[in-house]
């Protein structure tokens, strides 16, 4: 990070009022890193548990083998939903207290998961867990809007999810560095390790980015007030929906990762280097965003980058089909990497332009993106996951249909009209 050049956060608001001087205090790069930190709590979260679910299947002698991707769906549910309260919760008494409080909430159910005694224990240690930790996604697109807009908040999001991608590079091999000492309870105490390091990161360190001015009442009125300017903004409304369809593909890989690369292609543990190799390239793909955005602007990046994994999508598909549900691992792979590499041009970028006109109510409206992206992305690629039947079928089936759903809501946010770059 620290090739990353210092940058005033009053040139990257484009004309909106600057949030107070602290903010800017901090170094652009720490500000990065500590909201990067945030949002690979949860990558860590979900990822590091990946090469354990066999084992806490039969741990708890689970009998649907699929039954055991819940350990993922149950975090995942907890945190779409938790955000629509902390959205509302951070525009009034500001995003610091509501940070703190998630992240106390979930490293108490990371120990508390360590002493599940079933497996319903453990799914909703999981739930609770997820609970506390959709403060920290409110929060961190929150501050990064507070700081910056458009193409410049589009740049920095590039790289907080650089290193949001680079989590399922670390986690799965952390995951199985630790059950190398013992039984998948370790991991839970890890996850507890790496959220106290955020609390106490955060705590010296993050500063208040929400003006007092721009402190929303807690009413009923107010709050829905805040949710009628969201959905009622076709550019934040359509690409809050396209990016929660697009998210269904990333969770929808990740819950069925162990069995495609164990079960289809017989690899065994050193699955999660394959799985990390992917993953690096999408990391690579959200720098290459971060430098290429203000050359060609958020929606052709992004457009042209879905236009092309739907394409990607559509024709493994086919060709896996052809081969009687899963092509060679060597093809599988060629095709993923490029396909993953489009993926990382779009979260970021959708993200901007669904809050770009909505610096007023940061706080709400990042909690219903991530609502949206995660609940409804988490059940997506739950429910994909569940159709698992043997083959790469099903989830190539999905990445193209929602890539292209993803791209006609696009569509919508936009009047129908796509590729368009566009000034503030």
């Amino acid at each position: 990070m620290s090739a990353i050049p210092d940058r005033p956060a009053a040139s990257a608001t484009e004309g909106s009022a600057a949030p107070p001087a602290a903010a800017n205090a901090l170094p652009y790069w720490e500000f990065i890193a500590i909201v990067a930190f945030l949002m690979a709590l949860n990558a860590a979260a979900i990822d590091v548990y990946i090469p354990a679910i066999t084992d806490i299947s039969a741990a708890f002698a689970v009998a649907d083998a699929n039954a055991g991707q819940f350990v993922i769906g149950a975090y995942v549910i907890g945190f779409g939903a938790s955000q629509v309260v902390y959205g509302p919760l951070s525009d009034r008494f500001g995003r610091r207290p509501v940070l703190f409080f998630g992240l106390g909430v979930y490293c108490a159910a990371a120990i508390a998961a360590a002493f599940a005694t079933s497996f319903e224990m453990l799914l909703a240690m999981r739930f609770i867990q997820g609970l506390g930790a959709g403060a920290t996604r409110v929060v961190a697109l929150s501050v990064v809007r507070d700081r910056f807009r458009g193409e410049a908040m589009a740049q920095a999001m590039s790289l907080v999810m650089m290193v949001f991608m680079v989590m399922p590079v670390l986690a799965p091999n952390l995951g199985s560095a630790v059950l190398l000492f013992g039984d998948w309870r370790l991991l839970a105490g890890a996850m507890f390790l790496i959220g106290a390091a955020a609390f106490l990161w955060s705590f010296l360190r993050l500063p208040e980015t929400l003006r007092p001015e721009d402190r929303r009442e807690l009413s009923g009125a107010r709050i829905m007030e805040a949710f009628r300017i969201i959905f009622t903004n076709r550019r934040a409304f359509g690409y809050t929906l396209a990016t929660g369809a697009f998210f269904g593909v990333l969770f929808s890989f990740v819950s069925q990762a162990e069995q495609i690369y164990t079960v289809v292609y017989g690899i065994g543990p050193e699955f999660t280097l394959y799985f990390a190799l992917v993953a690096c390239f999408m990391a690579a793909s959200n720098f290459a965003n971060s430098r290429l955005v203000r050359v060609f602007g958020t929606r052709r990046l992004s457009h042209g980058a879905l236009l092309g994994f739907a394409v990607l999508a559509a024709v493994h598909l086919a060709l896996a089909a052809a081969w009687g549900g899963a092509l060679p691992f060597v093809w599988f792979l060629l095709l993923s990497i490029p396909q993953f590499c489009f993926f990382g041009f779009i979260p970021a970028n959708f993200n901007a332009l669904a809050m770009e006109e909505l610096g007023h109510v940061a706080g709400t409206a990042s909690a219903v993106l991530g609502t949206v992206q995660t609940l409804g992305g988490g059940l997506i690629g739950a429910a994909l996951g569940y159709l698992y039947d043997g083959t790469v079928l099903p989830m190539f089936l999905g990445f193209a249909v929602l890539g292209g759903l993803s791209l006609t809501l696009a569509a919508y946010a936009e009047g129908w009209g796509l590729f368009q770059r566009r000034r503030a």
